[in-house]
């Protein structure tokens, strides 16, 4: 049969929520395509920009959010999507061009959260102090600033989530192996922060503000989504500053 998928900026998914919400009530294998993520937007100024609509839509019970970070993820979305066929999918895809992050595998992917890189992958022969979550566009300013933090001799874990929604499922034995207890927690995402404190985080770098117009090396470096940020709040964390 068919699966039916439309597409819009994220930021209109407003105007469709009611049809995705009642995709999730009658547990219709729907998907929406939602591209232009974030402030990355840039010029089109804060009325196209999305800020809080990507935990809005994790909201939804019954519909599985996916904000992939580079190519592999995103085919492994889709695939998940097309696969769920009692669930409701919506892909919140980014307006710039994102770099593909070296993995281990694919098939963590699919459980919504895996470990992207160790310290040990940047150098450091010593356990992580600390992890940084961060999903969509937002891994690749991880994976920078655990390197910088690593030149410093400050071992880091990279987790990538392109699913909360799917993440939140999984057993207690895995979200423990990808989140270990007892690590300090730093969530990075270009949007509200409400969210990501229910996985104990110490510090969330996000925006809960509305956007600018401005281009958009403009206003990450305006509202703190640089590397040297992100390495800057894990080691406040680590000293106890935050």
């Amino acid at each position: 049969g068919f699966i039916p998928y439309g597409g819009t900026f994220l930021t209109f998914s407003d105007y469709s929520r009611n049809a995705i919400r009642m995709a999730a009530l009658m547990k219709q294998r729907v998907i929406h395509v939602f591209t232009h993520d974030s402030i990355g937007l840039g010029e089109d100024g804060p009325t196209h920009q999305s800020i809080e609509h990507a935990a809005s839509l994790r909201l939804i019970p019954g519909l599985d959010v996916w904000r992939p970070a580079d190519t592999a993820e995103t085919v492994v979305a889709w695939a998940c999507a097309i696969e769920s066929k009692s669930r409701p999918s919506a892909l919140l895809l980014s307006r710039q061009n994102l770099p593909y992050a070296p993995k281990s595998g694919l098939e963590d992917i699919s459980k919504g959260a895996y470990v992207l890189a160790e310290p040990s992958e940047v150098g450091l022969k010593k356990k992580a102090q600390a992890v940084i979550i961060a999903t969509g566009s937002e891994v690749g300013l991880a994976l920078h600033a655990q390197q910088q933090l690593a030149q410093s001799g400050i071992a880091v874990r990279v987790v990538s989530m392109p699913s909360t929604t799917v993440f939140d499922r999984q057993s207690t034995a895995y979200k423990t192996s990808v989140l270990p207890q007892g690590l300090p927690r730093v969530a990075v995402e270009m949007g509200v922060t409400d969210g990501w404190w229910k996985y104990g985080c110490a510090a969330v770098v996000g925006i809960d503000t509305y956007g600018e117009s401005a281009p958009a090396p403009v206003l990450f470096k305006h509202f703190g989504f640089t590397s040297e940020n992100v390495a800057d709040t894990v080691r406040a964390v680590l000293q106890g500053k935050r």
